[in-house]
């Protein structure tokens, strides 16, 4: 989370950067539309967040990569302005799709970036039914992944044993 942190705040001040040289400030500029979506309070970097979160699901990077997707941007927010509705709409509205990206991420097997994703579905909506059930199915890839480590680890430790036995006689 504090990485997390450390990438809101510096995209925050390049963004606010770029924001302030483009005259983006003006009455007609997108910044003001952000203001308003974030009811008002933009101080603290909410339109740049938001800006960014768009951006990240226009391009189909809802939960990865990591420290550049949309529910990290949007819980940032958040995070500045708790009842922002812009971010709480497109957290709620995104669930659905991003976590058919974490159940993609078990099936492949891809189980610690899986993990990752699980708690930032989590971190919105930590007693949604579905998270519990793509935890569950996380738990059992595990299982049958160490199992599957085991049995490749005995096969290995009786070759090893057949060649040692081999090169006694």
């Amino acid at each position: 989370m504090l990485i997390g942190g450390s990438l809101a705040a510096v995209l925050i001040l390049a963004g606010g950067t770029a924001w302030w040289l483009s005259g983006a400030r003006t009455p007609g500029g997108s910044a003001n539309a952000d203001v308003q979506a974030s009811g008002g309070k933009d101080d603290s970097g909410v339109g740049i967040l938001l800006d960014l979160a768009k951006t990240a699901v226009s391009e189909k990077r809802l939960v990865a990569p990591a420290g550049s997707n949309a529910y990290e941007f949007y819980l940032s927010v958040l995070q500045l302005d708790p009842q922002n509705k812009a971010a709480q709409d497109q957290l709620h509205d995104s669930f659905e799709a991003a976590s058919a990206d974490v159940e993609r991420a078990i099936n492949d097997n891809d189980l610690d970036e899986a993990q990752r994703e699980l708690s930032l579905l989590r971190e919105f909506d930590s007693t949604n039914y579905i998270l519990s059930l793509l935890g569950g199915k996380l738990d059992a890839q595990r299982q049958i992944q160490i199992r599957q480590d085991e049995a490749r680890a005995a096969v290995i430790q009786a070759q090893h044993a057949a060649s040692n036995s081999g090169s006694m006689l």
